[in-house]
């Protein structure tokens, strides 16, 4: 390399026309896209690899909850519900499901904050590369996380004794909704972790925003056990719609709108965020 190409540019020299179009995310095509995403995506695979302690909490998360739950709250929600500890593992594991993408995103934003502050991200918006596809592959990689907590909170429940009163292809269905709805989710806390100074805020942040989602939802018990105006604040709440359903799915019973809603709330907030997260991301010192 030669010693030209070394040499800082002064601050005061406008950026020639192919370094704008080099950086320019809509010249860059999306098979490229694709590649680089690919590429992130491994890398951030690479990361888990290298450091296996950061799957603890998608392999111990699903374990500790339907646990505590089950056998803290079972018998008494259970007994409110006209059934015992197995008619709440019943409701229970589709609600937990909701649950999982919120926890997996907060990962994600602190993910993100962290690698902001150990420069590595820094090193991506120097490269060719569109700048949405770094997000995306974190995205990428904590759905797969997020795949595998789900599938160890149902080996769980099926384990204690789940019954699937529905079809498989409508469990498949409500872990494809469950994933849906945490991706969109994701793009939130990759916002936050865009605009907080450390990874502790994130984490700070992020459960203001979850306890009262997760607790004021029909994740835990049913609405009707809730005073009056917690169940205003529950029927609103995005985490009751993808939790009814989720056990509509899987018990094949009626689904009413919680399925569009829910599709609706992920597309809302994909639409809304994802491009507020892409351009913190370009602007962000």
């Amino acid at each position: 390399m030669s010693t030209t190409t070394l040499t800082p540019t002064p601050t005061d020299t406008p950026v020639s026309a192919p370094a704008a179009k080099l950086h320019d995310e809509g010249g860059i095509g999306l098979r490229n896209n694709l590649r680089h995403i690919g590429a992130l995506v491994r890398r951030n695979l690479l990361q888990i690899k290298k450091d296996p302690e950061s799957m603890f909490d998608a392999l111990l998360m699903p374990v500790i909850f339907v646990l505590l739950f089950v056998y803290v709250f079972g018998g008494s929600v259970g007994g409110s519900m006209g059934g015992g500890r197995q008619e709440y593992l019943n409701y229970l594991i589709p609600g937990l499901m909701a649950m999982m993408g919120m926890n997996i995103a907060m990962a994600v934003g602190m993910g993100v904050n962290d690698d902001f502050r150990k420069g590595v991200m820094d090193r991506f918006r120097t490269m060719p590369i569109a700048r949405s596809s770094v997000l995306v592959a974190k995205i990428v990689v904590e759905l797969g996380r997020m795949m595998v907590a789900t599938l160890i909170l149902l080996a769980m429940g099926f384990a204690l004794g789940m019954q699937l009163h529905g079809s498989v292809l409508g469990l498949i269905a409500a872990i494809g909704l469950s994933a849906a709805f945490g991706a969109a989710i994701m793009w939130i806390f990759i916002l936050l972790g865009l605009s907080m100074k450390t990874s502790q805020a994130v984490q700070g942040m992020g459960m203001l925003v979850m306890m009262p989602l997760q607790f004021g939802s029909s994740i835990f018990a049913p609405p009707t056990t809730m005073p009056g105006w917690l169940q205003t604040f529950t029927d609103y709440n995005p985490l009751s719609n993808l939790a009814d359903a989720a056990r509509g799915l899987m018990a094949g019973t009626p689904l009413g709108h919680s399925v569009w809603l829910t599709l609706g709330w992920a597309v809302v907030i994909t639409g809304a965020v994802a491009p507020l997260a892409v351009s913190k991301f370009r602007k962000k010192s």
